[in-house]
């Protein structure tokens, strides 16, 4: 149990932080959340929240082209971790250099992350996962220190990468079949939410990431309950409308 809230934890430092706060500006969240989703964030490990919002604009910018830091088109373990093994291809520094990042490095959260990244890596990663469980209810250093730590960790990176990889190459495209990304059920529960990728590439801005809202979307349960608590503002959401005229204009006509 301690293992998998880390997990989550994980997870929406990466799903409702870096991903749908501070890549696509999909909601407005106050300092507190800020600050929450920073730590969780630091816990995940896959790179601070400028670096990976930045890598994920000119991911959707460019998506299988060259300039897309994990190209799909080159191989899926290209896409999922291959990416990180190899130096950027050139087409991602020069192209991603015209893209306007200001607006993360304007918040003195994102900036504080990223100036103490290393140890807030080392404290929320493994320190903190590790010692909770030992000092708590006598779980050996050793228990707490390859599950809650090392085996989530572990996980939680792949589940990340198969966003990358497996959801742009398997499922289906009810809302753009001109375009990679897909709707990956398997996806969609490991990773919280963000496997309804072809709507995502579509509708870049919605908050949801879904048109389905509520319907297995944690993410999503988590931004609607900040909301309710009055952390959260400014939810954007593509319009009914809009997604019915774009299912029938460029969908596969799977839904």
């Amino acid at each position: 149990l301690s293992a998998y809230f880390c997990f989550l934890m994980t997870a929406l430092g990466v799903t409702a932080g870096a991903h749908r706060l501070w890549s696509h500006r999909s909601y407005k969240a106050k300092l507190p959340l800020r600050i929450f989703l920073a730590a969780a964030n630091s816990m995940a490990f896959q790179n601070d929240i400028y670096e990976w919002s930045r890598d994920h604009r000119v991911h959707h910018k460019y998506s299988e082209t060259d300039a897309d830091p994990h190209n799909a088109s080159r191989g899926f373990f290209f896409a999922h971790i291959g990416w990180l093994f190899v130096r950027k291809h050139r087409d991602v520094i020069e192209k991603g250099r015209k893209l306007d990042f200001s607006d993360l490095l304007d918040d003195p959260v994102v900036r504080f992350q990223r100036k103490y990244y290393k140890s807030s890596v080392v404290l929320m990663c493994f320190v903190i996962p590790t010692f909770v469980p030992w000092y708590l209810w006598g779980e050996s250093l050793w228990n707490a220190y390859f599950l809650a730590s090392i085996l989530r960790y572990t996980v939680s990176l792949n589940v990340s990468w198969l966003v990358n990889s497996a959801a742009h190459m398997y499922g289906s495209r009810p809302y753009d079949r001109h375009i990679n990304p897909r709707q990956n059920t398997l996806v969609t529960v490991g990773a919280i939410g963000e496997g309804f990728h072809n709507y995502h590439h579509t509708f870049p801005f919605d908050y949801s990431a879904s048109e389905l809202g509520l319907a297995f979307n944690p993410t999503t349960w988590f931004i609607d309950f900040m909301f309710w608590l009055g952390l959260v503002t400014d939810r954007k959401q593509a319009p009914k409308e809009m997604i019915q005229a774009r299912k029938e204009r460029t969908g596969d006509g799977s839904a």
